[in-house]
């Protein structure tokens, strides 16, 4: 869930940071992801949201799911923070904050929705407070999963107290109280976004959060090999109504 990062800042303090300092990693094999499974234990042992397990990682179901994205943020080589990306649709609509709050997100899914929940959000306890651009740089994926997708409704699965950083740079409102979810001590709510209709005016405070339609395809389709070649070409794996790619000339 979106909570072991100190959500501090204001909007105009930061307007503006160099992308090109930022490297987004999909971690895909076992080791980049033991690797972020360790840090979000280190994360939240930290902040006291877990209690301690003799592994030192933090993963569940959700991670294999093949809707969901697992991204590390690195800055100059070194993995400051990850987030956990999850495409729920009608087609495919298991999502970590489905099963907490399945009285809010499914009739949304009944509609037709395409909606973006980004979980897992955690950074580096001991870099955390140098880098006070970090959240800012990682909750940024979620816009780029928004703006890739097409989607209708941005989740934030967060405590009570950093939903003020949400309401204020991302425009997320409250749709829920506090509710437990599994393996965490501290209960999270739901906000959410409505994307089509609030990204313009985020993009306007934060030139940064736009993205290349290059930058989208890179972070999310997949790469699969081909039956009868060797060669690896990407292509769109999932059903999403809107997420389509133009066919190669």
């Amino acid at each position: 869930m979106i909570s072991a990062v100190q959500t501090s800042g204001r909007p105009s303090e930061r307007s503006r940071f160099p992308l090109d300092a930022v490297d987004y990693r999909l971690a895909e094999t076992p080791a980049e992801r033991e690797e972020i499974y360790r840090l979000r234990y280190r994360a939240y042992r930290e902040e006291g949201a877990v209690a301690p397990n003799s592994s030192e990682m933090v993963h569940d179901r959700y991670d294999d799911l093949p809707n969901s994205w697992i991204f590390g943020v690195y800055f100059d080589g070194v993995l400051m923070s990850s987030l956990r990306i999850t495409v729920a649709s009608p087609e495919m609509p298991d999502c970590p904050s489905l099963d907490v709050f399945p009285d809010l997100i499914r009739p949304q899914l009944a509609e037709g929705k395409v909606l973006v929940d980004p979980t897992r959000f955690v950074a580096d306890p001991d870099r955390e407070t140098r880098f006070p651009e970090l959240p800012y740089m990682t909750l940024r994926l979620a816009y780029v999963a928004c703006e890739y997708f097409e989607a209708d409704v941005g989740f934030a699965s967060v405590r009570s107290e950093h939903q003020a950083f949400y309401r204020r740079v991302f425009l997320h409102k409250p749709i829920s109280g506090p509710r437990e979810y599994p393996g965490l001590i501290k209960p999270i709510c739901l906000m959410a976004v409505d994307y089509p209709a609030m990204r313009d005016r985020v993009f306007e405070r934060y030139p940064y959060f736009r993205s290349s339609f290059f930058e989208r395809r890179k972070l999310f389709e997949r790469s699969q090999p081909q039956p009868d070649s060797t060669s690896i070409v990407t292509l769109p794996e999932f059903p999403f109504k809107k997420a389509t790619i133009a066919p190669r000339s």
